[in-house]
């Protein structure tokens, strides 16, 4: 494509952009089909009516296609310090058309970063605006977590868990990339004004909407479905039945990416939702080693949970037989101790002088009993011998 198509190209998606919501399928058709400078001159010539659409719904496109503010929006994001990045730039992140006729005309971006590289080792960590204190702590440990492993964190900028899985990325010095339903000079919700901010200098801020445009409920929605497709696994953190967030996830598993949960208390209506999608194919997590582990390439294994190491675990298996066949309280005679751990009276006998050696067993006249210190710090881990 010469630069004069180029050029074209873009203005012709710019505009675009203030015609068609984001998300819209029958849009995208005509773009895919007829290409991008077509459709914008078919909408500003005001016709041939074009196929998929109803008299009303054509007349309220041509209504929106009767101002072309192409060149003012690029002059206007170029002194912002924003920048539209469109398929087939070096920049654009390629799994965003996995959406089909849905991938977003262009994206907006605010920030020095390459949103195409960054998108490559991404995760989505997103849930429930007014969120208790445990899923900030939550979001915010796997946003530090997720960055401090060399992964991106991606959400949509909102109150609640997005801010402090935000937050956690920044602080520990890492990645971090907001999602917004409304123009990317435009900050929202104004009370994370600051955040959005440091957001953009430190990672990327990036939208589909035009400078200057604001959000509707339906464009929350709609920009969930970006997260998703960005990021190689979506990770909820306290989600309700109606909350937003599990569109995002749903919009992951259509999509063939990783559906991750964190499980709250059973009796939290803000987890309803993350439990909803744990009895699916979504799968639990409690940490950013367990989210890497999914997401990553092969060979970034979470490490191994156990419980601590009982001195107990250090015997051979058949002192630990023997160990465990003597009483709580009280004596057993050898005879007693081999039938207990199905052993002969001499293995018995010897696994008896063994553990008196350590100091787990004392003779008490022709039986066997339990020291004082081993019944107050290893009988509590019996059942692992």
């Amino acid at each position: 494509m010469s630069d004069d198509d180029s050029g074209r190209e873009l203005l012709a998606r710019v505009f675009l952009a203030r015609v068609l919501e984001p998300g819209d399928e029958v849009g995208g058709r005509w773009v895919r089909e007829l290409g991008a400078v077509e459709v914008a001159r078919c909408l500003k010539a005001g016709g041939p009516q074009l196929v998929g659409v109803t008299d009303k719904r054509w007349g309220g496109l041509l209504a929106r296609a009767s101002e072309d503010r192409a060149e003012m929006d690029l002059d206007v994001a170029r002194a912002a310090g924003m920048r539209f990045v469109v398929p087939g730039d070096a920049e654009w992140p390629g799994q965003l058309d996995d959406l089909g006729d849905g991938r977003p005309l262009g994206v907006w971006v605010r920030g020095m970063p390459s949103l195409r590289m960054w998108a490559l080792r991404s995760v989505a960590v997103v849930g429930a605006r007014a969120c208790t204190e445990y899923g900030a702590h939550m979001a915010a440990t796997l946003g530090a977590g997720l960055a401090e492993r060399g992964w991106v964190v991606v959400s949509g900028g909102a109150y609640g868990v997005d801010g402090a899985a935000h937050r956690g990325a920044l602080g520990a010095g890492g990645a971090t990339v907001a999602v917004l339903a409304c123009g990317v000079d435009r900050p929202y919700p104004r009370g994370h004004t600051e955040l959005i901010t440091r957001i953009a200098e430190q990672g990327l801020v990036i939208g589909e909407l035009p400078p200057g445009d604001h959000p509707t409920p339906s464009r929350f929605i709609v920009r969930n479905r970006v997260i998703a497709a960005l990021t190689r696994g979506t990770v909820v953190v306290e989600a309700a039945h109606r909350s937003g967030s599990l569109v995002t996830a749903r919009a992951a598993q259509r999509l063939g990416r990783h559906t991750i949960g964190v499980p709250g208390p059973a009796t939290s209506s803000l987890s309803a939702g993350v439990h909803e999608l744990l009895r699916g194919d979504a799968v639990l997590v409690t940490d950013a080693a367990e989210v890497v582990e999914l997401v990553g390439d092969i060979g970034e294994l979470a490490p191994q949970r156990r419980g601590p190491v009982l001195p107990t675990d250090l015997l051979e298996p058949g002192a630990r037989r023997v160990l465990a066949a003597l009483p709580g309280r009280g004596a057993a005679t050898a005879d007693a101790v081999a039938r207990g751990a199905l052993t002969t009276r001499d293995d018995a006998i010897a696994r008896l002088y063994e553990l008196r050696s350590l100091g787990y067993v004392e003779r008490h006249g022709d039986g066997w009993k339990l020291t004082r210190q081993t019944m107050i710090s290893v009988r509590g881990g019996r059942g692992r011998c």
